[in-house]
């Protein structure tokens, strides 16, 4: 791992402001999810719902695959199966057993610790130099974190196994995020994100059949659970991941794992709508969280 002082260089570009556009909307959607996460585990289990999320984003590009099939990428098949495997199934069921234990507003804020593993991952493993202003950057934005966390459960923060879980799918988005830019950038967001899908939908769908899901799915007081689990598949895990790759290609992986830290203001704002209060240094994390993305992607 290395840092580089902060000169311009030729690889420094300005940030679209389609990137910038993309990246909000992301978080919009994504900081949805946790509360569609906590409803969808009101009729189904947590390895349902990480399964089934994939298998419903997996069933929406169907179509799109089959008139696809023959122009499928055969040199990127080990790389979309991975990313397809790091990058959405382990984290989903992370984050479903987890959101089983944990408030969504607490879950949305250790999914802010991405980007730090997105910066690790790259120096580490994929060669990547560290701008000192990106380290103060992502210090930053975990520090608001930390304060979004202290303020949404009892007034303490606690490290337990289902937050270590949500940690751990942390790490798995870093080494993703890196493994995109790396690997799959070369590819259009549409062709890398369906066959992601394609490749890893049909494990999916195969352990969700292997539930009893279908059965929980045809109970009467079930199609609201039904509703938000399939919302999390297509919108959520299915279109979204397009323009998360789009931001990938027109930006940098840094950038785009900065969604993270916008991610728990809107989950922040369900807890509101939820009749949750809001308190001051949960304003101050918000803050910090947004300056922490500034000076990671200010050239």
């Amino acid at each position: 791992m290395q840092t580089t002082e902060e000169k311009p260089t030729e690889t420094q570009r300005p940030t679209p402001t389609l990137a910038w556009v993309l990246l909000f909307v992301l978080a919009l959607v994504w900081g949805s999810s946790f509360i569609l996460i906590k409803h969808s585990l009101v009729t189904f289990s947590p390895i349902q719902v990480a399964t089934g999320r994939i298998a419903f984003a997996f069933l929406f590009f169907l179509p799109y695959l089959l008139l696809r099939i023959r122009e499928f990428p055969q040199r990127q098949a080990v790389a979309l199966l991975s990313s397809g495997l790091i990058g959405y199934l382990i984290p989903a069921y992370f984050f479903a057993t987890g959101g089983a234990h944990l408030s969504s507003s607490l879950a949305g804020a250790l999914n802010s610790l991405s980007p730090l593993f997105t910066l690790l991952m790259g120096a580490f493993f994929f060669g990547r130099p560290l701008r000192s202003r990106q380290v103060i950057g992502v210090l930053l934005g975990v520090t608001g974190s930390l304060f979004l966390v202290f303020m949404s459960t009892t007034g303490r923060f606690s490290v337990n196994g289902y937050a270590l879980m949500l940690v751990a799918a942390t790490v798995c988005y870093g080494l993703n995020i890196n493994l995109v830019s790396r690997k799959l950038s070369g590819l259009p967001a549409l062709v890398s994100t369906t066959w992601m899908f394609g490749l890893v939908g049909p494990i999916a769908l195969t352990g969700l059949l292997l539930t009893d899901f279908p059965t929980r799915a045809m109970a009467p007081q079930a199609f609201p659970s039904l509703l938000m689990l399939m919302l999390l598949g297509i919108l959520g895990s299915g279109l979204m991941t397009i323009l998360f790759n789009r931001v990938i290609q027109l930006a940098s992986p840094v950038f785009a794992s900065s969604v993270t830290y916008l991610m728990p203001l809107i989950a922040l704002f369900w807890g509101l709508v939820d009749g949750e209060p809001l308190y001051w240094p949960q304003l101050a994390g918000m803050a910090i969280c947004l300056v922490g993305v500034y000076l990671i992607n200010r050239n």
